[in-house]
């Protein structure tokens, strides 16, 4: 067996069929799947049995423990020399395995990752998501195959690896957000070869609104501290820029504020009008007062004008790219409040990593 196809789901068994039709459709086919249900509420068994009839699948069930210990549960079952962990809200191209073993072929290593795209059939909302979460406007390009400013680290929704490499490492550790990169430093700090592919890539639906998204990407902010602490090198300037732009917004956003009341108090002292009348004047100086009130706002409708010309164009279409500029503002802001809180609780207080954020992420 060469690959075994590795994927924990928690309550997404519609996801779950989609991906393994998906699997069914491989052009390459030497693989098994390993499916492991953890402590879902909402089971995929009888997608799955549907499914074993046309592809080599086993599937199991677990109590809830999160991501990280239910990969390690597959991997224990698995029998394959490499090892593919993918997300259960995953689609695959038909030659995605085909590309990777040809590539693998060519160029040996011992882990590799691929990027993500949009499906076609996703909602303007999705393909929204995935532009704020791979554009180089908001996260520098690095999650959407572009070459790295850094080492690629692959990550957990289309990551593979070998089997005697990843059973070596441990698999992945018990943390409560940021596993799949710890596992991706791990593998180079024990002096293991990682490489993107760029062909290997997948559709990923990500969240499906804008809600869901602010707490994937908040979460993930604070998974950067945490790795910071187990890994200090690691932090890079690249990964505080969403908590510089989070805090440069709340700036312009208060100063906006402090310049509205201070031009409404400046009004009424020198026209002594009641407050509902406070705009209704239009000398030059009462003009040129509430004009300067809203300089501070520029630079963020500047931004949003860019987002909104860079998606319309590159998915043809304006609802997606009115979307993208509110997505674009939820992962900038969600990824810098949940570093910025992490880094008070983690390195300021200096809580523990797991009593600093009891809230449970994977329920």
């Amino acid at each position: 067996m060469k690959y075994s196809l590795i994927i924990p789901v928690y309550n997404r068994p519609d996801e779950v069929d989609e991906l393994l039709r998906s699997i069914a459709q491989q052009t390459y086919t030497d693989f098994e799947v390993i499916i492991v249900e953890d402590g879902s509420t909402i089971p995929c068994r009888d997608i799955t049995l549907q499914w074993q009839k046309q592809i080599p699948l086993h599937y199991y069930t677990k109590p809830n423990t999160g991501p990280g210990p239910t990969r390690n549960y597959a991997a224990q079952h698995s029998h394959g020399q490499y090892l593919i962990i993918l997300d259960s809200d995953c689609i695959l191209p038909p030659d995605y395995l085909k590309t990777i073993d040809n590539q693998l072929t060519q160029q040996p290593t011992d882990a590799f990752g691929g990027p993500d795209k949009a499906h076609p059939s996703f909602t303007p909302t999705q393909k929204a998501i995935s532009y704020a979460m791979t554009s180089i406007f908001t996260t520098g390009g690095i999650r959407g195959g572009r070459k790295k400013i850094h080492q690629f680290h692959p990550r957990s929704f289309n990551m593979g690896i070998k089997a005697d490499v990843y059973r070596q490492l441990g698999g992945f550790q018990p943390m409560r957000f940021g596993e799949d990169i710890d596992f991706s430093i791990r593998i180079y700090k024990n002096n293991h070869t990682c490489r993107l592919i760029p062909q290997a890539w997948v559709w990923h639906k990500r969240r499906t609104n804008l809600k869901k998204f602010f707490k994937q990407v908040h979460n993930s902010g604070i998974a950067r501290i945490n790795l910071y602490k187990r890994h200090p090198d690691s932090l890079k300037i690249i990964h505080t820029l969403p908590a510089t732009f989070t805090l440069c917004t709340a700036i312009l956003l208060l100063t906006t504020l402090c310049g509205l009341i201070g031009s409404t108090w400046a009004f009424q002292q020198t026209h002594n009008y009641p407050l509902a009348f406070k705009w209704t004047d239009t000398t030059t100086h009462t003009q040129l007062l509430h004009n300067l009130t809203w300089m501070p706002l520029l630079p963020l409708f500047a931004f949003a004008l860019l987002i909104c010309t860079h998606a319309t164009i590159t998915f043809h279409n304006l609802k997606i790219g009115l979307i993208a500029v509110a997505a674009s503002y939820v992962q900038l802001i969600g990824y810098g409040t949940g570093f910025l809180k992490a880094w008070w609780k983690r390195c300021i207080l200096k809580q523990k990593e797991f009593t600093a954020f009891q809230k449970n992420f994977y329920k």
